[in-house]
């Protein structure tokens, strides 16, 4: 017997759409990361500034990827609403996850005596990214790709 076919069918279908999130959001933090070093230790950006260009850069491939693969099964409500909400969405996480780079490279250069070094700074990145992205999953979950109402 299948072990999934005691799993009820709603959680198996979140499940189904989670892993597909993450996927995605993988590949999208693939994005950020790269272009948040770029930006920071290659061109030599302000690290909050470089954050949010990172972040709208890789918003880009989260789109296409959530819209068209983890959540293509929900309705659509129209693009142009979809893609209003999905901005706004990624408007206030992209200034949640630069609001926390700064306060974790403030909070580390006050605990050190100096600035974190690019190891740090990056796992200070990365915890953001990771509080970041399960607020973006309820979010597109309840919000931006929902179901439509039962009639």
């Amino acid at each position: 017997m299948n072990p999934l076919s005691r799993v009820p069918a709603r959680l198996r279908r979140l499940l189904g759409v989670g892993s597909r999130f993450l996927v995605v959001g993988a590949i999208s933090t693939v994005i950020e990361i790269a272009v948040f070093n770029l930006l920071v230790y290659v061109l030599g950006w302000d690290l909050v500034v470089a954050k949010i260009v990172a972040s709208l850069v890789a918003l880009v491939n989260a789109y296409i990827g959530n819209r068209e693969w983890a959540f293509r099964h929900r309705d659509r409500r129209g693009r142009t609403a979809e893609v209003v909400l999905f901005l706004i969405t990624n408007g206030v996480c992209t200034l949640l996850g630069a609001a926390l780079v700064w306060l974790g490279v403030e909070l580390m250069t006050g605990m050190l005596g100096h600035a974190p070094g690019a190891f740090l700074v990056n796992v200070i990145n990365l915890a953001s990214i990771v509080i970041v992205v399960l607020l973006r999953f309820v979010l597109y979950h309840k919000v931006v790709f929902r179901t439509s109402a039962k009639a």
